[in-house]
């Protein structure tokens, strides 16, 4: 046995060590950064992502894409995460989070290849993100959270590129009254944004510029009977969660009749449950019904007989929103159901939309109804509306803004370079790499616009070594100009954010030196040679993302 190597794994098992299983690894996640990179910027494409079932989705949202995309590769999937925590955190900057992440990594191959340890990396990029921070700090801009001209600006910098941003005015200043409606000052004097209390519903068929701030919710449903009261004023509303139907049984049983009478005795005794039910309604004093289960034909008969306007099969999260709304209860019992249960406010419905207005009495819940001509086109619209609320909220409640257009990117890594003098030893050329991988948002974002990229960078380099901190990229017309002036505003705390994301998820994959797969994860057509990115010798699933896992070739 003396010279023989002792076999410790199964015959399945595959494994992959030191510089091949880096190599891997950042190969997989360049592989997730690659395919989001022309998405970004005002100017970014958009992909067309394709489901198993052929639900098509058509969108340039980072995380959407990332997220739709069936990933069988443990590596990119670390990267997902980065785009899925930044969503999160932020609301937006999540292609910005993924892109810079991947640079992180294919400037960190380099340095490996001139056989500087991965640790060293590791410690020098820890080094430059925390001082990169401090400088978005220091290179920011205060706002009040009054200040609704500015606060516009950062939504349409949000929604620039995206579906949205065609009507991007109108629906910016939508966004900010939004949530200025549902911003509360703290005991300490500070702006908290609760965006539960806004809510988002789409309509097919007009134009985006149709859109419009309500007052309370939006319930796209009609009364469950005809002769019902469509608007009530003052209205006691009741929100419920169980059905108004005949109760039955827990298990399968059969019963022997043996005289007709007695199947009469069996309806009697259903129509007088039903019955039960609907005076149980009236004891509360409640003149409108939500219910988010069904609604016997019966009951609704016996409803519509007392005057009583009811709903069914509202959405679970209509009925939250409602809760919040009107300051009712939602009531999962009848027989414990009471006055105190009930909301008050007004119910008023429009025939030609086929919506109910509820407006609640103290509330200060309001809903966004958006509108588009399309299914794709409102959903994209939502998407970027939705980003917009989340990065309009973080500014009002952080108070703090940047200069967009890749201004800060450039700025922030001409300040790390003259900090990397300060550092001892190789975590020097890592903080060195670091700023440059933040130079990657401004020669992306000239990229996906036409533009040449080098002759961009030296423009902006230029206009910062001349002491123009807000110096970025107007992608329209190619010119160099202060952005913040022109109105190109991100906030702060989503840069940090990505940041941050970015160097924890490239130092998570640096970190790694072994790769072990308990089974044979090849998937049937990748053959030896693996997926894109794939480890040498195989490691199959392992290797790249399986083909982007049957996106039909979006790419």
């Amino acid at each position: 046995m003396q010279g023989q190597p002792m076999i410790i794994m199964g015959d399945d098992s595959q494994r992959v060590k030191d510089e091949d299983a880096q190599s891997h690894n950042i190969d997989a996640a360049r592989a997730v950064a690659d395919s989001v990179r022309s998405t970004l910027g005002p100017k970014g494409m958009d992909k067309m992502l394709v489901s198993s079932m052929g639900d098509v989705t058509v969108t340039n949202d980072g995380v959407t894409i990332l997220t739709e995309m069936d990933i069988n590769n443990p590596t990119a999937e670390m990267i997902v995460e980065v785009a899925e925590t930044q969503e999160d955190e932020a609301g937006d900057g999540t292609t910005t989070a993924v892109a810079v992440a991947g640079e992180l990594l294919k400037n960190a191959e380099e340095l490996i290849e001139q056989d500087i340890h991965p640790t060293a990396i590791i410690r020098g990029f820890h080094l430059a993100s925390e001082k990169a921070r401090e400088e978005i700090g220091n290179v920011s801009e205060e706002i009040d959270a009054d200040d609704t001209d500015r606060i516009k600006k950062v939504a349409e910098t949000s929604m620039t590129g995206k579906g949205a941003e065609l009507n991007k005015e109108q629906l910016a200043q939508l966004i900010v009254d939004a949530v200025q409606n549902v911003t509360v000052e703290n005991d300490a004097g500070e702006s908290i944004v609760d965006l539960e209390f806004v809510n988002i519903e789409t309509q097919t068929g007009e134009s985006a510029s149709d859109s419009e701030l309500l007052d309370g919710a939006v319930i796209s449903k009609d009364p469950v009977h005809d002769t019902m009261p469509t608007d009530v004023e003052d209205a006691s509303v009741l929100l419920l969660s169980e059905a108004v139907e005949v109760e039955e049984a827990n298990v399968d049983s059969q019963v022997s009749l043996s005289d007709p009478d007695q199947l009469q005795q069996f309806l009697d005794q259903e129509d007088e449950q039903l019955k039960q039910k609907v005076e149980q309604i009236k004891e509360t004093g409640a003149d409108v019904v939500f219910c988010q289960k069904g609604i016997d034909d019966l009951a609704q008969h016996y409803l519509a007989k007392e005057g009583i306007l009811a709903v069914r099969r509202a959405k679970k999260s209509d009925i939250e929103f409602l809760k919040e709304v009107l300051g009712a209860s939602i009531v999962s019992d009848l027989n414990s159901a009471t006055s105190a249960d009930l909301g008050t406010g007004s119910v008023t419905r429009d025939e030609d939309e086929e919506l109910f207005y509820v407006e609640g009495d103290q509330s200060h819940g309001v809903t966004l109804l958006l509108r588009g001509s399309t299914d794709h086109i409102v959903d994209e619209l939502e998407r970027g509306i939705t980003d917009a609320l989340e990065v309009v909220a973080q500014t009002v409640s952080d108070g703090r803004v940047l200069a967009g257009g890749g201004a800060v990117e450039v700025e922030v890594a001409a300040r790390l370079r003259e900090y990397a003098d300060s550092v001892s030893g190789r975590e020097q050329l890592a903080v060195e790499t670091f700023a440059d991988s933040l130079e990657l948002v401004p020669r992306v974002l000239a990229e996906n616009a036409g533009l040449d990229s080098i002759d961009t960078l030296v423009d902006l380099r230029s206009a910062h070594e001349s002491g123009d901190e807000q110096a970025g990229l107007n992608v329209f017309d190619g010119e160099v100009e202060n952005t913040f002036e022109a109105g190109v505003v991100e906030p702060a705390h989503a840069k940090e954010q990505a940041l941050s994301s970015a160097t924890e998820a490239a130092n998570l994959v640096l970190k790694i030196d072994d790769i072990i797969s308990a089974g044979d994860l090849t998937t049937e057509g990748d053959g030896d040679e693996g997926g894109p990115g794939g480890a040498p010798g195989g490691m199959g699933g392992m290797g790249g993302m399986g083909g982007m896992g049957g996106m039909g070739g979006m790419m």
